[in-house]
Parts: structure tokens; C-alpha cells; sequence
């Protein structure tokens, strides 16, 4: 390239860096039945998303302050809904991952990254070790076989299927019963007899006398996937291909090379209107999503308030499961007892090898982005490191705190306080690269963004309230 060329390239890049980090290609919005079609993907998101704060930490809530905490339930929901949809934000309109976002945020190199992978792997480790330990308690129940070679036996077998990567049937069939345990949730949630009033108390905001905020919290981290659930979201759209294509990994950006110097020749105009389109379609998605899990949260809050509060049994300790399936039991005897023990096993199970997938990955893309510029070996592919983060961050490491702890609830409250805690730290570093890196066309409104920082504050006060306590 000649001197003068580069030099309008500058120019030209100086004029127009924000237009240009949007997607070069916006694929139209379908229509009619077919734009049906795309809410699935958030759907999926949802059933995926069912785990601790649903089947574990809801009852638990409901068993101590039956419906006084619904409202928070609710709020929390409402906050999740704008979180994931600001974090779907960036990749719908560029065509990134929501990580390589962050990397290209101005400081110190790979500063948000950092922010983002320090606190996950520790959240990494005691999620995985709580929810097989969860696993592990209803196989306990099942066989009568003690929960620790259970418990081991889900983190082994997990890790190997994850770690070889060929999964997808049992992928689909996990989330299949996932469906059924939401679906078997909201039905028990209707046939136990609950007061219409006494649900309505629960929706006014009030504290209970014994707040405890840090039986709270783990509840509260854990609501609909946690912290790292926001960014799996942005992925979750991309992989779907909402607005376009997207490069899902830095391997990807480093094999495509550097951004053409030569603008592409595009309607902005269409572009433009397109782009709003998908973000309408993602935010009503992400809508969706949310009423979906807060409805499985509140048929849980049912069940525990209607089944557990009176008998004053709160879920605790390796005998957790059992304590669970009193749930169904409640409302359809032995036989419901042991349905919500095999869809537990089934269901979290896929949950267990969902997020070891998911930290694997994002593991490996933030180790990619970090050592780009760091001359890193040529067969240090991302391939590798995912195998290398699931089997040593997801398995080994998990493994070695369950057999040391062994209470699943003990575990997953650790996990959540970690979520609840992390969040502010994710939602801080959305809203820079949204206002940073997107052209006002797409950018979030003042709206959206005192709503977003609202959410990180919520979670925040939350976190200084349980130091403070």
C-alpha cells in the first residue's frame, strides 16, 4: 500500500471507527411464521439456564419466607432481561463476541478480560463441584449408594464426554427433560392449592423480620444462569446467527487476518434499519426468556411455600434431593417424588456438561485474546485449550472441592455469592463497550443504560450488604 493510500485509510478510519465496527452484512429480518422461528433459540437459553437457582435455591427461599421474597424474584428477573439483552447487543450489531469486545476496550492490554476470567474460574470450579454434587444427592436417593462416588462419577463421566466434544444427542435429550421439568413445575405449581391472595402479598416489596441476606444471595446470583450466563447469552444469539453470521472465537479473528483497509462499499441506510430490526427481535427474545424462567422460579416458590414451609423443612445437606422430591411428592406421591428425582439426574446432568462446554470455550477464547500478541506457540490451538480449561477447571479442580466439602448446598452457595458479586463487574464492562465501540444508530439509549446501571447497582448494594451484615 502506497504512502497516500494509507494515509486515507487513517483518515477515513478517523472519520468513521464506530460506523465501521458494525457487521458489513445485515441479513433482513424473516417474516410472518418464520420470525417465529428465532424465539426458540432464547427458549433453549431458558431450559439451559434451569439449575441451582430454580430447583435448589427457590424452594429453600419459599421453605423460610414462603412468598415474601417473590417480589425480588421478579425484580431479579426484570434486571436479568436487560442485562442479556445489552450483552446480545454488541455481537447482534457487530458480528464479535462479546469478549473480543472487551479486548478492544482502551488501557492496559487485556484489562476487562482479566475483570471477566479471574473471578470465573473460581466460579468455574464450586459450580460445577455444587450442581454435580445436586447430581450426585438424587443419585444417592435413587441407588442408596453413598453420594461421594456418585458425585465423582458425574464430574469423571461429564468431563470425558464434554472433553471429547461429541455430546449433541445427549445434549438434546437433556434439554428435552429439562422442558419437562419446567413443564412438570408449573403444572404441580397449579394443583397444590394456593392462595391467589397470599401469591399477590408476595408481589409487594417488603423485607421479612429474619432477612438474612446471606441465605439471600446465593438465591439471588444464581437466578436464570448467574453472571456468566449474560455473557453465554451474547454467544447464545450469535451462534444463532441474529443479524448475521458471527465469529465466535479469536481463532476465528486471527485466521480471517486484519479489517480490509478499503472500506466495503454498503447501504448504510439499510444496514441501519436492519440492524434495529434484529435488536427489536432480540430484546423481545430475551423477553421472552426471562417470563419463561420467572415463571419456573415462581411455580417453585409455590411449591416450596405450599409443601415445605409447613412442615418446616428447609433443603440442606447431602440428603438434599430427597428434601426436593418431597415437592412432587406433595402433589402426586411416590410416583411424583421420583419423577423430579430422574429429571433432576437428567436435567442438571446436561446442566453439569452445558457449562463445562460453556466455560471451556470462553476460557479458551479469553486465554486466545490475551496471548495474541504474545508470540504464542502455533500449536496452542483453541481446540486445545478448551480440552485443557474443561478437564483441569471444570474437573480435576471441582472434584478436589467436593470431595473436601461434599455439601451441595454449602458448595452452590459459594457460587452464587460469587455470580451476585461478579455481576456489577460484567454489567460495568457492557456498558463501556456499548457506549465505546457502537455508533449512536445502534447504541442504547439513556433509557436502557440508567436501567442497566440500575441493575449493576442492585446487585452491588446487594454484595455490600452481605459484607456489612
Amino acid at each position: 500500500m502506497s504512502a497516500t493510500s494509507a494515509e486515507q485509510t487513517r483518515d477515513h478510519r478517523a472519520t468513521t471507527a464506530p460506523d465501521a465496527a458494525l457487521r458489513r452484512e445485515v441479513r433482513p429480518l424473516p417474516h410472518g411464521r418464520r420470525r417465529l422461528g428465532w424465539y426458540g433459540p432464547a427458549l433453549l437459553w431458558t431450559v439451559s439456564a434451569v439449575g441451582s437457582g430454580s430447583v435448589l435455591f427457590t424452594p429453600r427461599i419459599a421453605a423460610r419466607y414462603e412468598y415474601q421474597l417473590l417480589w425480588l424474584a421478579l425484580v431479579t428477573c426484570g434486571f436479568m432481561w436487560i442485562m442479556i439483552r445489552e450483552a446480545a447487543r454488541y455481537t447482534t450489531a457487530t458480528g464479535r463476541t462479546l469478549l473480543d469486545g472487551f479486548d478492544r476496550l482502551p488501557g492496559p492490554h487485556g484489562w476487562a478480560l482479566w475483570v471477566i476470567f479471574v473471578p470465573q474460574l473460581f466460579a468455574a470450579v464450586v459450580g460445577i463441584a455444587g450442581l454435580s454434587a445436586l447430581v450426585g444427592s438424587a443419585l444417592h436417593v435413587s441407588f442408596d449408594v453413598s453420594p461421594v462416588p456418585l458425585t465423582a462419577a458425574v464430574i469423571v463421566g461429564s468431563t470425558a464426554v464434554v472433553g471429547i466434544g461429541e455430546y449433541d444427542l445427549i445434549t438434546k435429550l437433556t434439554r428435552a427433560l429439562a422442558v419437562v421439568l419446567v413443564v412438570l413445575s408449573l403444572v404441580a405449581a397449579t394443583q397444590v392449592g394456593s392462595s391467589p391472595a397470599e401469591i399477590a402479598s408476595g408481589l409487594v416489596p417488603q423485607i421479612p423480620d429474619d432477612f438474612d441476606v446471606g441465605f439471600v444471595l446465593p438465591w439471588v446470583g444464581t437466578i436464570l444462569a448467574g453472571s456468566m450466563g449474560i455473557v453465554w447469552f451474547s454467544y447464545w444469539t450469535g451462534t444463532h446467527g441474529y443479524g448475521g453470521p458471527t465469529a465466535l472465537s479469536a481463532e476465528h479473528h486471527e485466521a480471517a487476518g486484519a479489517e480490509d483497509d478499503t472500506p466495503p462499499a454498503i447501504d448504510t441506510e439499510q444496514r441501519d434499519s436492519r440492524l434495529q430490526a434484529w435488536l427489536r427481535l432480540v430484546s423481545r427474545a430475551a423477553g421472552l426468556a426471562v417470563v419463561t424462567g420467572a415463571l419456573v422460579i415462581g411455580s417453585f416458590n409455590v411449591l416450596g411455600a405450599e409443601l415445605l414451609a409447613p412442615e418446616g423443612t428447609v433443603p440442606s445437606g447431602v440428603d438434599v434431593a430427597a428434601d426436593l422430591g418431597g415437592l412432587m411428592e406433595g402433589v402426586w406421591g411416590r410416583s411424583g417424588f421420583w419423577a423430579l428425582i430422574a429429571l433432576t439426574v437428567f436435567a442438571l446432568g446436561g446442566s453439569v456438561m452445558a457449562n463445562q462446554d460453556g466455560w471451556g470455550r470462553s476460557f479458551a477464547d479469553i486465554t486466545m485474546l490475551l496471548t495474541r500478541r504474545r508470540g504464542r506457540p502455533h500449536w496452542l490451538t483453541r481446540r486445545r485449550l478448551r480440552r485443557l480449561y474443561v478437564v483441569a477447571v471444570t474437573g480435576l479442580l471441582p472434584l478436589a472441592v467436593y470431595l473436601v466439602v461434599q455439601d451441595p448446598v454449602t458448595i452452590m452457595s459459594m457460587s452464587g455469592v460469587v455470580a451476585a458479586v461478579h455481576t456489577p463487574f460484567i454489567v460495568g464492562l457492557i456498558l463501556l463497550v456499548n457506549w465505546r465501540h457502537l455508533p449512536p444508530v445502534v447504541r442504547p439509549g439513556l433509557l436502557a443504560t440508567g436501567a442497566l446501571a440500575l441493575a449493576g447497582c442492585f446487585y452491588l448494594a446487594l454484595s455490600v450488604l452481605r459484607v456489612v451484615a
